[in-house]
């Protein structure tokens, strides 16, 4: 097995000190660098885990943070946080560049070969860094295909992944028909997995919380979308044989 270090670090971001996860792989040349955003309810242990996973397969990953350090159990909670925050790109953005400084300035980090993937409101921030013109090869986003600010889509420089379940509440055929207009007007190389029968945040194994309508695990498809996102990374920001 491929030797993983893992450190926690600490920088500051939207008003907050946010505790991000930064996994290295074996070795001591530049890989690839990959941000990790978590889902709405903040960066746990699922995105560390999947952070060190990436880093096994020779990438340096950044679970990044999005509320301070907090990790909300209540939905209320989560959402009186998170709502605001999707409905400003703004915002959105300054917490995906303070990330991706982090990232940029390890060491181990190729900055020429950079890639975003995220889950709900990370994955909403991961395209607002490609809708801010960011150089990135790659962008994933899983159940946040939120769209963006007329045009601004067009300065997305990279291929595009996108998934989500097919009985997701939250981002229903009319949200997805809208990201995929979005995509198809602004030219951009993208793609719409669309994961049958699955709700939202379907990618997530159950945890200890109030039970939200319309979400759920989807153990089959959660692998299915991490084994998209893996081969989305090996196509697009690849680790070579000389890294």
């Amino acid at each position: 097995m491929t030797t993983v270090t893992t450190r926690t670090v600490a920088y500051p971001a939207d008003g907050l000190t946010m505790i991000g996860h930064l996994a290295l792989p074996a070795g001591t040349g530049r890989r690839p660098g990959v941000l990790l955003g978590p889902e709405g309810p903040g960066l746990n242990d699922v995105q560390r885990r999947r952070a060190d996973a990436l880093a096994e397969l020779g990438y340096v990953a950044l679970a990044f943070d999005i509320h301070g350090g907090r990790w909300f159990t209540d939905p209320q909670e989560m959402l009186a946080r998170t709502t605001p925050l999707l409905a400003d790109p703004d915002r959105m953005r300054e917490i995906g560049h303070a990330a991706l400084d982090v990232l940029r300035a390890e060491p181990r980090t190729d900055p020429g070969r950079l890639a975003a993937v995220g889950y709900g409101t990370g994955g909403a921030i991961a395209l607002e860094l490609g809708r801010d013109g960011v150089d990135l090869r790659a962008i994933g986003t899983v159940n946040g295909l939120l769209t963006g600010r007329p045009g601004e889509a067009a300065r997305i420089r990279c291929p595009v992944w996108a998934g989500v379940g097919s009985e997701d509440p939250i981002m229903p055929p009319e949200q997805r028909d809208a990201f995929a207009a979005e995509m198809q007007a602004a030219g951009v190389d993208w793609r719409l997995v669309v994961y049958g029968g699955a709700l939202h945040a379907f990618h997530h194994p159950p945890v200890e919380q109030e039970v939200v309508p319309g979400v759920g695990h989807h153990p089959l498809h959660a692998e299915r979308a991490w084994r998209d996102v893996v081969a989305l990374l090996d196509e697009c920001v690849p680790v070579t044989a000389t890294d």
